[in-house]
């Protein structure tokens, strides 16, 4: 592990020199290519050096330890001693897991779909809170948000909404929103009170590119139709909805938000190829064992992964067993604590199944 944490130092400080050279610098294409490669490799290096700092102080404690000192200040130095250990302890774990494969898909945008579960109205409602929820993250980190497809209901809620998220590692951060959702609250439509139950499902999918999916235009079925509004109404007199049938697999994607055909159809290529890669991409988990599977830990859509509950203002992980009680920050875009928990979590995993892989072919 040294050895690899060395070579990346170097290449890190090799990175910083061509990042200061005026040949660099005058080529903005080249310096973004570095200097991407330079942000990668920040956390593991600095990690890195305050475990090297931390392995130096225990030395010189030790040696200190090894002279002939007062016994208060020898007291001093073993406290101090098992301080700089558990520290080092932690530091290693931190460096083990900094340094395990990253997934190739993380740098990805990626397309969301949100579509309401059971709970009729309820969960249509709950599907657009989700939505908000997202997009307000969104904001946070910077990112932007690009809606593809609706299908709204009267009251405002959601019964599907299809949107992309452009920016900075995006995959990365919500790989492990997929899967469903579930809500515990009163329903602005109940008169008695009653706490209701309704769930929504999250579908995460790392954008395609063209290059990465090909679509045989042969293989499509595009028909095209007036939009309609919540109710089911024409909303204009112009065929300007799109939809497009995958014949080999049957996926069925609908686009009708914009008023032209054309960026519908393009709208409606997207979702399918990130569709069709999310497809390939399950297909080759499948040929996979069932403990690599869990190690991948992309959230299974049929799996109830959180529960937000009102009454109690309280927001349940159900994977990691993480609760907070500050749902009202949750909803309005306060996800940090809970994505980083999960990375954590199945950046461990990952670790677990390195190490056990190591085990058996030792």
């Amino acid at each position: 592990m040294i050895e690899k944490l060395e070579g990346l130092e170097a290449k890190y400080e090799e990175l910083e020199q061509l990042l200061s050279s005026q040949e660099v610098i005058a080529d903005q294409k080249k310096w973004q290519k570095y200097a991407k490669a330079h942000a990668e490799l920040t956390e593991v290096v600095s990690t890195y050096r305050t475990y090297k700092r931390i392995c130096r102080e225990i030395r010189e404690t030790k040696a200190l330890l090894e002279e002939k000192v007062e016994p208060e200040l020898k007291d001093l130095a073993e406290e101090e001693l098992e301080e700089l250990q558990e520290k080092k302890e932690k530091l290693e774990e931190r460096l083990k897991i900094l340094l395990l494969p990253r997934d190739p898909r993380d740098e990805k945008n990626v397309i969301m779909e949100i579509r309401a579960g059971t709970g009729g109205e309820e969960a249509a409602l709950f599907a657009a809170d989700l939505f908000r929820m997202y997009t307000r993250y969104a904001e946070r980190q910077g990112w932007k948000v690009d809606i593809l497809s609706t299908h709204p209901t009267d009251i405002g809620g959601f019964k599907e909404v299809i949107f992309l998220v452009k920016g900075d590692k995006v995959f990365s951060k919500l790989k492990y929103e997929s899967g469903v959702h579930r809500v515990q609250r009163i329903p602005i439509t109940e008169s008695g009170g009653r706490i209701h139950t309704s769930t929504a499902t999250v579908a995460v999918l790392p954008e395609a590119e063209e290059v990465e999916v090909e679509i045989n235009p042969d293989d499509l079925r595009i028909d095209v139709f007036c939009s309609s509004g919540p109710g089911g109404q024409s909303v204009n007199t112009t065929q300007s909805a799109v939809r497009i049938t995958h014949l080999p697999t049957g996926l069925v994607v609908t686009c009708q938000d914009e008023k032209s055909q054309h960026k519908n159809k393009e709208k409606a290529l997207k979702v399918l190829r990130a569709r069709l890669l999310d497809k390939l991409q399950r297909e080759r988990e499948g040929e996979i064992s069932s403990l690599r599977r869990s190690q991948v830990g992309t959230g299974e859509r049929s799996e109830r992964i959180r529960t937000y509950n009102f009454p109690q203002n309280r927001v349940t992980d159900h994977r990691i067993g993480l609760t907070v009680y500050r749902l009202s920050e949750v909803l309005d875009g306060d996800l940090e604590e809970i994505i980083s928990s999960l990375i954590t979590y199945y950046r461990a995993q990952q670790l677990q199944e390195e190490l056990g892989q190591g085990e058996a072919s030792a």
